[in-house]
């Protein structure tokens, strides 16, 4: 007769065999994840190593500080252009990159580089940066040299190219040019005969050149030659002197390296002092522009004057197909800012 053995079992051999059934169930599972999870890790390193190398190097530059890059460097050494012209003799490159806040300054030096970026790259580079000084001359951005990239830059551009810079009104406006020519001629000439010093007549052609081509725009955007009465020997008055003193304050502060525009949570700081001074020469162009300008649009609006004179003539005189105004008062005043 067959005889078996019994072995009695306690809960925990129970146990103890149910795990091990488990560990033969999930063993290959155990394997496909630990798998799978080192195909992945593999896969990916391939691809950041492929993206890494992919990724094009930045130009030579100064090594950044973190977070606010190159600002200490920029602020202990004005002007800053010639900081970083300095800089780029003594790394000895004609391109280089340079970190200010979170925002890389590409110099460049050599022309073949620059064709590259005004030609061939024009499509990517054609719009501007945004600043502060841009942004308070151009009156919220409604011009067209200081305008970035879009509806407004492509509006403003169509009717300084086609009604401003045409050929008919570069001809019909000719005779202006001539005449602020023929003033520059008689002031200069009294001038050396005034000054004569053995011989010698004495002319800041720095000054004359100055006045001269703020004269012509002058002319051209309000059919005048002086602000006040003017000077007998056809020199500017101290309206004169004082508007085109701040058309170059203008000139002198766009695009001007700002602290606050690299980082703009300190806007409307002034850390640089550019804001008061741009704010300031507005004013005094706004002094004289502004009451002009408001005056003309009411003569058009009213119908006492219909002849097209000038550049704010037809900057008021355009109407769209309903025989709307195409410029609003903002966008003629600030369009007039930059022509000048």
């Amino acid at each position: 007769m067959q005889k078996f053995l019994w072995f009695p079992m306690d809960h925990y051999s129970i146990f103890l065999l149910s795990h091990l059934q488990l560990q033969v169930l999930w063993s290959p599972f155990i394997i496909l994840v630990i798998f799978a999870i080192t195909f992945l890790r593999g896969l990916g390193s391939h691809l950041l190593k492929k993206s890494k190398k992919q990724t094009l190097p930045l130009p030579p530059g100064p090594k950044p500080w973190p977070i606010i890059g190159n600002l200490p460097e920029m602020l202990a050494n004005r002007p800053t252009f010639r900081w970083i012209h300095n800089l780029m003799k003594e790394m000895n490159t004609q391109i280089a990159c340079i970190r200010l806040g979170n925002i890389h300054v590409i110099p460049i030096t050599c022309p073949t580089i620059a064709r590259e970026f005004l030609r061939k790259q024009d499509a990517t580079f054609a719009s501007r940066p945004t600043s502060i000084t841009t942004s308070l001359i151009s009156r919220g951005y409604l011009t067209t040299t200081l305008v970035p990239f879009g509806e407004q830059w492509k509006k403003m551009r169509r009717i300084v190219s086609n009604e401003l810079l045409s050929t008919t009104i570069h001809h019909q406006f000719q005779h202006k040019r001539l005449q602020e020519a023929d003033n520059l001629v008689f002031y200069i000439f009294n001038k050396c005969k005034n000054n004569v010093n053995n011989d010698v007549g004495l002319v800041n052609v720095r000054h004359v050149a100055q006045h001269y081509s703020c004269n012509v725009i002058k002319s051209l955007c309000f059919s005048r030659n002086h602000f006040g009465e003017g000077k007998k020997d056809g020199g500017p008055g101290l309206e004169e002197e004082e508007h085109v003193d701040a058309i170059f304050t203008l000139l002198k502060y766009i695009y001007d390296f700002s602290v606050s525009d690299y980082v703009p949570c300190l806007r409307g700081l002034d850390l640089d002092g550019h804001e008061s001074k741009v704010k300031k020469a507005i004013q005094i162009i706004n002094k004289y522009h502004d009451p002009i300008i408001d005056q003309r649009i009411k003569e058009w609006n009213d119908g006492s004057k219909t002849d097209r004179e000038d550049f704010l003539d037809i900057l008021i005189s355009l109407k769209d197909a309903n025989k709307n105004p195409v410029l609003t008062a903002e966008e003629i005043k600030a369009q007039i800012i930059v022509r000048s």
